[in-house]
């Protein structure tokens, strides 16, 4: 268990005092992938900073498991750091080191025997499916397998946590993937705790089980993967679930009155957000018939967010005011979320 209570990190710049991080109480769970999600200046890095003591609060405790690290002496903290990986953005590979070597450099002064790293070494490599790379040098590696290295080398202590700051933030769309392919690979292989570090809902969508949304240095939400994605609150955490979806983008075409959204009279666009049981259920067609409603879709997306199905349609509704109310209604009882968009029932 990862627990923050009452944690602040302050700054000085330009003779002002910046709260990067502002009163925060947190519990990340063992054994989880946890993802921290922000906008550039949000505090996301600085609060899982605090988590190794790159960064040392200004107030409050960071515990992990029984130990309250912020209370310890240096040499012990060392010993504490060992137990938490890290990986970054731009990799931090020795240039002039190989593959191997980059790996094996946190062992250094582990006590370990020779034949004992070269097991570990190799072991790793194999994990992370670069046992034909020992011998390479970084300037010959793609970026994805540069990360690969990276990630291998933050597990040469087997430590319980592995912080991921931006990792993939420098990646191609398909290495990223494999990159967070591997690290969920990783967390169920190992039972190590992630938290990883974006500003990409995709990302956190994609391999996490938790998600803490920040802004101003402060948590404005968090909870489960899922839920936050079915309801988020926080207009924050609505643009980043948006991000992910292409069902957002009928408020640009109705913003750039484009001809698909343009309305005739009796007609609406509405949203339907469909949640776990519903979004299998053939729903659009059943209110058309029962009805008596035309419906055409515009975007529409069902995608399954961990094990359960998540998803939502935008469609021009037309048909008796009345039959479209029911209908709404109907949806509605059924666990499915109906926003109304636009509506020339009533504009017209």
């Amino acid at each position: 268990m990862i627990i923050f209570e009452n944690v602040s990190k302050s700054f000085e710049a330009y003779g002002k005092t910046v709260e990067a991080v502002n009163d925060v109480n947190l519990r990340l769970e063992e054994g989880k992938i946890h993802g921290v999600i922000g906008f550039s200046g949000a505090g996301k890095s600085t609060l899982v900073r605090c988590i190794n003591l790159l960064e040392k609060p200004t107030a409050g405790k960071v515990i992990l498991g029984n130990t309250e690290i912020t209370s310890l002496p240096e040499k012990k903290l060392r010993e504490e750091r060992k137990k938490i990986g890290m990986i970054f953005q731009q990799f931090n590979l020795f240039s002039s080191r190989t593959v191997f070597q980059n790996i094996a450099y946190p062992l250094k002064h582990s006590g370990m025997k020779k034949n004992e790293i070269k097991d570990k070494v190799n072991s790793l490599l194999k994990l992370v499916d670069l046992h034909d790379k020992a011998e390479a040098y970084p300037s010959q590696l793609s970026g994805g397998q540069k990360q690969r290295v990276a990630i291998a080398r933050a597990l040469a202590n087997d430590p319980k946590i592995l912080l991921s700051d931006e990792s993939t933030s420098a990646l191609d769309p398909q290495t990223t993937k494999s990159i967070l392919r591997l690290l969920k690979e990783l967390n169920g292989k190992l039972g190590i705790t992630i938290v990883v570090i974006t500003h990409e809902m995709q990302v956190i969508k994609e391999i996490c089980d938790n998600v803490v949304v920040m802004e101003n240095g402060k948590i404005v939400e968090q909870g489960d993967v899922f839920q936050v994605f079915a309801n988020p609150v926080k207009q924050i955490t609505k643009d980043f679930v948006d991000s992910t979806s292409n069902l957002s983008m009928i408020h640009e075409l109705i913003k750039d009155n484009v001809a698909i959204a343009k309305l005739k009279e009796g007609e609406c666009i509405l949203k339907f957000t469909y949640i776990a049981q519903s979004a299998s259920e053939p729903l659009v067609s059943y209110i058309s018939r029962k009805y008596n409603l035309n419906i055409n879709i515009i975007f529409g997306n069902i995608e399954l967010i961990g094990e359960y199905p998540i998803g939502g349609l935008v469609s021009i509704v037309s048909g008796a005011s009345e039959d479209i109310t029911e209908a709404i209604e109907y949806l509605r009882n059924k666990g499915v979320e109906v926003e109304v968009i636009l509506d020339a029932r009533i504009s017209h």
